[in-house]
C-alpha cells in the first residue's frame, strides 16, 4: 500500500488543467440539478475527455456547528482539535460535484456510485485551521459494469499538503462488448485460497458491534453533508433507481467506522463499498488490527464496506 499511497499523494492534474480559484464554496442545489438534467444526455466511455478544470478554494474556515453536527451523525467524539480524517471530504464535496455536474464532465449524474476512497493525512488536520482546498478529475478507467471517474480531493494549510483524497465514482452502462452493467450483476466468485493459508483469507474479521440503522439516515446525513442523491432520501425515491428502500451514503458508512476505528496523526485509509446498506436496517461493524468491515448480520454476513486504516510516516503518505 506504501507504494500506491506515495504516488497518490504526489499525483497532480496534467499539464493540460486549467487552475480556476473560486471565492466561496459552490451552491450545492444547482448543481445538483443542472446534474440531473445532463444526466440522460450523457454517453458514458472510457476514452472520453475529463473536465479540463482544477477547483481552488483559499482561506477556507470549518464552521465548528456544521463541524459538530457532522460528528454527531458518524459517531466522532465532538469537540476534538483535530477534523474527523473523513471530514475534508465534506468540505470538498461542493467543488466535486460542480465538476461532476458540468457539461464536459461525461458520466451521469443521476445513478453515479460511490465505488472506493483512499485517503492520505500527513497530520490530523486542526479544526480552526485555514485551508486551501483543491479538487480535480483524475481521469476515467474502465469497469466491468461500465466507467469509473477518478476525483481527487486535495487540503493544504500553509501552503503544506496536510491531507488528500481519491474516490472512484461508477457509472454503470453496457460494455462495448454489450454484456449489460446492472445493480443486480452477480459478484465474482472469490478466489480460492492460497494451498496451506485457508484460513488467513477466509475467516471474516471478528464482530465488534452491531449498529441498527434508522431510515432517516440518509437524510440527516445528506443535511450536513450536502449529499442529497435521491438514492439516499426516501423510499420512492430509491425505487426510482431499482431499490426497495434508501440506501446509507458511502461516505457515512466508512466514516462511522472510523470513529470505532479512531484514527488521528500521519495515517493511510482505504476503503471499498462492496454492496448498498438499505435502511432501515441491521450490520454488523467488524474489525481487527489496521482491517475493518461493516457486513450484514449473520455468520458470515455479505460484506457491505471493507478497509483498512494505518499509521504512516508524514513524509511517505
Amino acid at each position: 500500500m506504501a507504494d500506491r499511497h506515495e504516488l497518490f499523494m504526489t499525483a497532480r492534474p496534467s499539464p493540460g488543467t486549467a487552475t480556476r480559484t473560486l471565492t466561496a464554496p459552490p451552491a450545492l442545489t444547482p448543481h445538483l440539478l443542472r446534474g440531473a438534467l445532463l444526466s440522460p444526455f450523457k454517453h458514458p466511455r472510457a476514452d472520453a475527455p475529463v473536465p479540463p478544470d482544477r477547483l481552488v478554494l483559499q482561506d477556507l474556515r470549518v464552521d465548528l456547528a456544521h463541524l459538530a453536527a457532522y460528528e454527531r451523525i458518524c459517531g466522532f467524539a465532538t469537540g476534538s482539535d483535530a477534523l474527523p480524517v473523513t471530514y475534508p471530504h465534506v468540505l470538498g464535496f461542493p467543488l466535486a460535484m460542480r465538476l461532476m455536474a458540468s457539461r464536459p464532465f461525461p458520466l451521469p449524474l443521476l445513478g453515479l456510485v460511490h465505488t472506493s476512497i483512499e485517503i492520505g493525512q500527513r497530520r490530523a488536520a486542526a479544526a480552526t485551521g485555514t485551508y486551501e482546498l483543491a479538487v480535480h478529475v483524475e481521469g476515467l478507467a474502465p469497469h466491468r459494469r461500465g466507467t469509473e471517474a477518478r476525483v481527487v480531493t486535495e487540503a493544504r494549510a500553509g501552503g503544506e499538503l496536510v491531507w488528500a483524497s481519491r474516490s472512484t465514482y461508477l457509472a454503470r452502462h453496457r460494455s462495448p462488448g454489450g454484456a449489460l452493467s446492472a445493480a443486480t450483476e452477480p459478484a465474482p466468485p472469490p478466489a480460492p485460497a492460497p494451498a496451506g493459508n485457508a484460513d488467513a483469507v477466509t475467516r471474516p474479521l471478528p464482530a465488534r458491534a452491531e449498529w441498527r440503522l434508522g431510515g432517516d439516515v440518509g437524510r440527516r446525513y445528506g443535511a450536513v453533508s450536502g449529499d442529497r442523491n435521491p438514492l439516499h432520501l426516501y423510499p420512492f425515491t430509491a425505487r426510482l433507481f431499482g431499490f426497495p428502500r434508501p440506501l446509507a451514503h458511502g461516505m457515512w458508512t466508512v466514516a462511522r467506522c472510523l470513529a470505532e476505528q479512531g484514527p488521528q496523526g500521519p495515517v493511510r485509509v482505504h476503503a471499498d463499498f462492496k454492496a448498498p446498506v438499505l435502511l432501515p436496517g441491521t450490520v454488523t461493524y467488524a474489525a481487527d488490527g489496521p482491517a475493518f468491515e461493516l457486513r450484514a448480520p449473520g455468520d458470515p454476513g455479505r460484506p457491505h464496506l471493507t478497509g483498512e486504516v494505518r499509521p504512516a510516516d508524514p513524509g511517505r503518505v
